[in-house]
């Protein structure tokens, strides 16, 4: 930095002479013990013309007012006068006399001195206005950290200490500012807005902090300008027309702020939400404009007014007692000032913004000096060279944040007594309860609405764009903002069918048992003997434990419940269904093979064909349960695709494991039809052969029937319909072939004797031969 400033060294010398010139006292400079550095634009020349503004003029005399507050305070630096010397900041091309003179000691510039050995001419600087001029003259000072004490300049690129140790300011930043524009967009749901701001370092900050300030939010800016002495008016409404919007950022000083105002008002745009920075918030020109009603509404984010006291009488006492004999004598333009025609009334009319942030930076000077020259109740150590460095970073320098949010809260409760009905600014309108959104465009906030399916739901302050899947024991409507927990249903062993159906199993069992005593009594008649004899209890033996399944449908399924659902059935019906393959099989043998066929009939009675028949069918199919069930046991099973609401708990049976004993099963069913189908012919009164055709069709049947339902219904009945489809299974057998049976035997008796079936067997055998 010192290779930095050696190249003004010249520069310094060349003006040294300018800086030196003999000024009169005027408003622009007071001689005191210690000097305050001055950098005010009282004119701003941005032509040939050097415009004069009573808003700067009474910021000018702000600082003045302010010194002399505090040389007359009794309690802060008693007995030390502070002065200040003023430069007309106007010009970038008549800036740097005045900086060069502040940084200058004894009259010259030592860029390479230690700043302890030479101070500079002032202990600090209060200014200057604009981000730019700041960003300018700030490296100057930086470099022998002479406290820049700024009242207007609120670009965030100050903010970092690293590059601007000693620069400090009475004001928020920009960010503080583009923190409360941002939530007030938030607050009344304006998330389609324009942002025009200058074509300068303060308003271009501005619009970079904006954009990162809404990249987390849902706040779009389809379009931006840089404001300009060359800005087409015209065709930036057009295109903010274009695109709907309704609410328009303005980020701009009062100079480039007036002519965009006054443009809308000519080219008749209405309806408008404006928002003002802190720059022309409080602009006392604008309201007065003919017409300015009619663009809208007009929101400004500024520092309250505060009202300073005393400013009033310091300015029409200062105005009585100040001649300008030397308006005309050929100086820089910080000299210049027909101070004549000045109306004290008109000062303090004028736009009042950063005038308590002058008055902030005087006094935060003022208590740094006299922290550091250990001031008492009456006198400070004058002993002590005023240096300020490190030391200068006082709290009172710093903007209270917590300043902001009081600005924020006051500012709604004022924006809400302005609004009969908030205005809106959207690309797309908010998406109803239950619909999520997909974007239609290059921004978020442009987008269509989905409603969410059955299933899911939508959660906004999640995920707006995305319809959440609810959980499996959850459920929701179409256009469901969450999910509701599902209803779990199941056939309880108390439940009144339940109950039925296992009373009908135990009056089967009863019923076999019954027959089973009954075909012991009469174990040696016919009837019993034509029924299978032996095998006649095997088969009721067996019907009896198929009947344990039923006791397995009902209750909270669990893996045992499960597995004994239709273990024990396909086990033991598989011997039944055998015995009747065999029983079939020797109705057709007796009465048609032994006569054609005698030696099948002579080997089938030799080696007890029968037994040997039903011991192969029990083992295969043990082994064919062992291996499924091992493989992939049933378990507990919940059905959630039925119904929406509902889960209803079943067991999860496997169709693969479960394959080769329902196979086996049936074509064990499928053989004994045929074979009893062949006795169809048999005599009229022996129908053994008929009754288990009728049973098997009946059989086949139920679990067509059974199997048609599980496709078209899966409620918590379906385990009620399939404990009826093996009652179902197992009735027809005991009513269509055991109890016609016992009907004989007990009704009537003439019928089972040796004579009668005898006669009948004869009778068949006759007309076979024939």
């Amino acid at each position: 930095m010192k290779h930095f400033l050696a190249s003004f060294w010249l520069l310094g010398t060349f003006l040294h002479v300018c800086t030196q010139r003999a000024i009169p006292a005027s408003e622009f400079q007071l001689e005191g013990d210690y000097l305050i550095g001055g950098l005010f634009d009282v004119h701003d020349d941005t032509g040939s013309v050097k415009p004069f503004t009573l808003s700067n003029y009474r910021r000018f005399q702000m600082i003045r007012f302010s010194v002399e507050q505090v040389n007359n305070s009794t309690d802060l630096l008693p007995n030390i006068s502070v002065g200040y010397d003023i430069f007309d900041h106007c010009s970038d091309t008549q800036n740097f006399p005045g900086v060069l003179k502040f940084i200058s000691a004894n009259g010259s510039i030592q860029p390479w001195s230690d700043r302890q050995s030479v101070p500079s001419k002032v202990i600090a600087v209060v200014g200057p206005f604009t981000s730019t001029q700041s960003l300018t003259v700030a490296p100057l000072f930086m470099v022998n950290l002479v406290p820049m004490v700024n009242y207007a300049t609120s670009s965030s690129v100050f903010s970092n200490k690293a590059k601007y140790p000693s620069f400090l300011r009475t004001l928020p930043s920009n960010s503080d500012m583009i923190d409360v524009i941002v939530r007030i967009l938030q607050k009344f749901n304006w998330r389609w807005v324009a942002f025009l701001n200058s074509d300068d370092d303060y308003g271009n900050d501005g619009l970079d902090l904006f954009t990162q300030k809404i990249k987390d939010t849902e706040i779009c800016l389809p379009y931006s300008k840089g404001l300009s002495d060359s800005t087409n008016y015209s065709q930036t409404f057009k295109q903010i027309e274009a695109q709907q919007i309704n609410v328009i950022i303005v980020f701009a000083p009062e100079n480039s702020v007036e002519p965009l105002i006054e443009s809308a008002v000519l080219l008749n745009v209405t309806n408008k939400v404006w928002i003002a920075g802190d720059a022309w918030a409080l602009n006392k020109k604008l309201p007065k404009m003919k017409g300015i009603k009619n663009i809208g509404t007009v929101l400004g984010v500024a520092e309250p007014v505060v009202t300073i006291p005393g400013f009033s009488d310091f300015l029409h006492s200062s105005k009585a007692q100040l001649h300008c004999k030397y308006a005309e004598q050929d100086k820089f333009c910080n000299q210049k000032c027909n101070c004549s025609c000045m109306n004290p009334e008109d000062i303090l009319a004028a736009d009042p913004s950063y005038s308590f942030a002058i008055y902030s930076a005087i006094y935060a000077i003022a208590h740094a000096l006299h922290n550091t020259l250990q001031c008492g109740a009456d006198k400070c150590n004058s002993n002590i060279t005023v240096i300020f460095l490190c030391c200068f970073f006082s709290p009172i320098c710093c903007y209270p944040s917590e300043m902001g949010f009081v600005l924020f809260f006051n500012l709604f409760y004022v924006l809400n007594k302005c609004f009969v009905q908030v205005p809106t600014s959207l690309c797309s309108p908010e998406c109803p309860a239950g619909y999520i959104k997909k974007q239609n465009g290059i921004y978020e906030c442009c987008f269509d609405c989905e409603i969410c399916p059955n299933g899911t739901y939508v959660n906004i302050t999640e995920s707006p764009y995305t319809c959440i899947k609810c959980k499996d024991i959850e459920w929701s409507e179409e256009g469901s903002t969450s999910c509701n927990l599902r209803a779990v249903e199941y056939i309880s062993v108390t439940d009144i069918v339940a109950i039925l159906v296992l009373v009908a199993a135990c009056v089967f069992v009863g019923m076999t048992l019954a027959m089973s005593v009954l075909f012991s009594v009469n174990y040696n008649t016919p009837v019993v003997r034509s029924a299978g004899g032996p095998m006649c209890f095997l088969i009721l033996g067996c019907l009896s434990l198929s009947s344990l399944s039923v006791f397995f449908h009902f209750g909270k399924p669990t893996v045992p419940l499960c597995t004994l659902r239709y273990l024990p059935f396909l086990l033991f019906y598989t011997i039944c269904l055998a015995c009747f393959v065999v029983r079939s099989f020797q109705i057709v043998c007796i009465f048609k093979i032994a006569a054609k066929i005698p030696k099948l009939h002579s080997w089938w009675v030799k080696y007890n064909g029968q037994w040997l028949v039903i011991a192969v069918a029990f083992v295969i199919q043990a082994i064919f349960l062992v291996i499924g069930y091992s493989c992939k046991p049933p378990s507990p099973y919940n059905e959630t695709s039925w119904y929406a609401d509902k889960i209803i708990l079943s067991c999860d049976i496997s169709l693969k494991a479960s394959t080769a004993s329902v196979v086996l099963l049936s074509s064990i069913c499928a053989l004994c039809f045929i074979f009893s189908y062949m006795g169809k012919n048999l005599p009229k009164n022996y129908n053994e052969a008929k009754a288990i055709t009728f049973c098997l069709l009946l059989l086949i049947l139920t679990w067509i029937i059974f199997a048609t339902e599980c496709m078209l219904y899966r409620g918590k009945y379906i385990q009620l319909l399939s404990a009826l489809a093996v009652l179902s299974s197992l009735y027809s057998f005991l009513f269509w072939y055991f109890l016609p049976k016992c009907y004989i035997i007990l009704v009537q008796p003439h019928k089972n004797t040796q004579q009668y079936f005898q006669g009948l067997i004869q009778n068949y055998t006759k007309t076979i031969s024939q």
